[in-house]
């Protein structure tokens, strides 16, 4: 008797489902996992592009531009695991792959070999005004639901969001 192969076996197995007990309706769940996964998938990009910019900067304020960026990078991938886990304890299932975030955002990629240091801040500020405006209306799908915990997350990343497009638009003024 011939065993299968262990790529054989993963690929056998059903799908575990990845029920996740809540008090929340299936329509919470699916309404609050849709905002946040796209909330998700646009802080990806974000914090990637904020990532680019911080290693494509150059000129005469190019250290502070450098670690402002570095800042606001660390600052939005740190947003990413407490939005992830916040769909997976209301009972949805988050973003699994690169493609998926692609299909999912919508802050625009910047893909240019080259962007002046305000192009980059003030694409940047722009990206952060959206994401502003994602997050509240996340918020609003949240507070429909009565998932308090969720909205009190966004609550704060839209001050930190709105601090980033507030030191991005100083950081640019002539």
């Amino acid at each position: 008797m011939t065993q299968p192969s262990n790529s054989t076996a993963l690929h056998a197995r059903p799908d575990a489902a990845l029920h996740t007990p809540s008090d929340l309706s299936a329509a919470a769940t699916r309404d609050i996992s849709a905002a946040l996964n796209g909330v998700l998938a646009d802080v990806f990009a974000l914090y990637l592009k904020t990532k680019n910019f911080h290693w494509h900067v150059s000129g005469p304020h190019f250290r502070d531009y450098h670690l402002l960026l570095d800042e606001q990078g660390d600052q939005l991938y740190a947003m990413t695991d407490p939005l992830a886990e916040r769909i997976r304890k209301v009972g949805g299932s988050t973003l699994r792959s690169i493609g998926h975030i692609a299909r999912q955002q919508r802050i625009k990629d910047n893909d240019a070999s080259y962007v002046t240091p305000q192009d980059m801040l003030a694409e940047l500020r722009e990206d952060n005004a959206t994401l502003a405006t994602r997050l509240r209306e996340a918020h609003g799908v949240c507070e429909e639901h009565r998932d308090i915990a969720g909205a009190s997350l966004i609550e704060n990343w839209i001050d930190e969001t709105e601090r980033r497009s507030w030191f991005l638009f100083e950081a640019s003024r002539r």
